[in-house]
């Protein structure tokens, strides 16, 4: 079935068109969009034509047709009048509408074919027949993005993005959930992953402007044949993972891209909670002041120079040792040694990724 902002277009078309009123109803008789208040009146004829099976109605004041999905009865069209312009106009205005059936279902049969495809609910012969009978090809280099909306209830990005990629019949957007967009992108033969980040900034930069809306998009390697395309999606998915755990600052994630993060992200429950109390001597609860852990991370992206770090938090060199020791006395590790500070940045990030899954479960 049609949304009404399409009938309503429809109409408003056949209308500007024709110079004759029109509107359209569900086989039952009831209005869905119309271009004149009196078009109601006529009802009653449209029920009647309904019920009769017949496929054109030509009368004093209105002609009625109908329009089928198929072999089903869907619409009745109306237009004003009895004329041969008017009839002529009727006819042209029904087959436009199926025509808008007949597209809107062949999209809705793609749409439906590359949600099964990425979530693995198809067998590999079933992809192929299918791909075949709706001309999509097999053997063509593709990646998938994962969109995700930083705030819930955001509904411009799907709608954005159909308007940015899904104009012809290579690249592919569908919604996975209220938050989460796909997009299927083909790529051609000297595309390379520079190229995927170029996009994936693209996307977050258009979004930004043009919908009005914060978003986080992921990536997956690039596979040679549609039957691989849901283990992009799953790797696009996984970098979302990651980075709502390790890289909350990031807006793009790349799946080769994970580092270290990729590796902690599937360590065991068990094996991270032997780690902390390893490392945390009063547990792993051991809390840190916010000013402790900016200080800390600061001296991290510092490359641990205590000058540079000092002057990029504006405090005293002095009072940059001091919030130093003070981790120092909490943890046992001396975080301006080397390896007492990757053993510090590995065990904040084993944290992170418990609280994950506590909140999870």
């Amino acid at each position: 079935m049609l949304s009404n902002q399409l009938l309503h277009k429809a109409v408003q078309d056949m209308k500007r068109i024709s110079g004759l009123e029109c509107a359209v109803w569900d086989k039952k008789g009831v209005c869905l969009v119309m271009t004149s208040e009196k078009m109601p009146a006529w009802e009653e004829k449209a029920v009647s034509f309904g019920e009769s099976g017949e496929e054109e109605r030509v009368e004093e004041e209105i002609c009625l047709f109908l329009i089928r999905d198929e072999e089903d009865p869907v619409y009745i069209l109306g237009m004003e009048g009895g004329s041969h312009e008017a009839v002529t106009a009727g006819r042209f205005g029904a087959s436009q509408i199926a025509n808008l059936l007949f597209a809107y279902k062949e999209k809705m049969d793609k749409n439906r074919f590359i949600q099964n495809l990425i979530l693995d609910n198809m067998l590999v012969v079933d992809v192929y027949n299918q791909a075949k009978k709706m001309k999509i090809p097999v053997e063509q280099r593709r990646v998938v993005f994962l969109i995700e909306s930083k705030n819930e209830g955001e509904t411009l990005i799907l709608e954005t993005m159909r308007g940015l990629y899904a104009t012809g019949m290579k690249d592919f957007v569908t919604a996975v959930d209220e938050r989460h967009v796909i997009l299927v992108k083909a790529l051609e033969n000297t595309d390379d992953y520079q190229t995927l980040n170029r996009i994936a900034h693209e996307i977050v930069d258009t979004l930004n402007m043009e919908a009005m809306v914060g978003v986080r998009v992921a990536y997956g390697t690039i596979v040679e044949e549609l039957k691989d395309v849901s283990r992009s999606y799953k790797e696009a998915d996984l970098a979302l993972q990651v980075g709502r755990v390790f890289y909350v600052e990031k807006n793009i994630l790349a799946y080769d891209e994970l580092g270290i993060g990729r590796l902690i992200h599937q360590l065991p429950p068990s094996l991270c909670e032997m780690f902390l109390k390893e490392v945390f001597e009063n547990g792993p609860e051991e809390k840190f002041e916010e000013e402790e852990l900016t200080t800390v991370y600061t001296f991290f992206d510092n490359n641990l120079n205590i000058s540079e770090t000092a002057r990029q938090l504006y405090v005293h060199r002095n009072t940059l040792v001091y919030r130093l020791e003070k981790i120092q006395k909490k943890t046992g590790l001396d975080v301006r040694v080397f390896d007492d500070a990757l053993t510090f940045k590995i065990a904040m990030m084993v944290a992170d990724h418990m609280k994950d899954i506590n909140e999870k479960n």
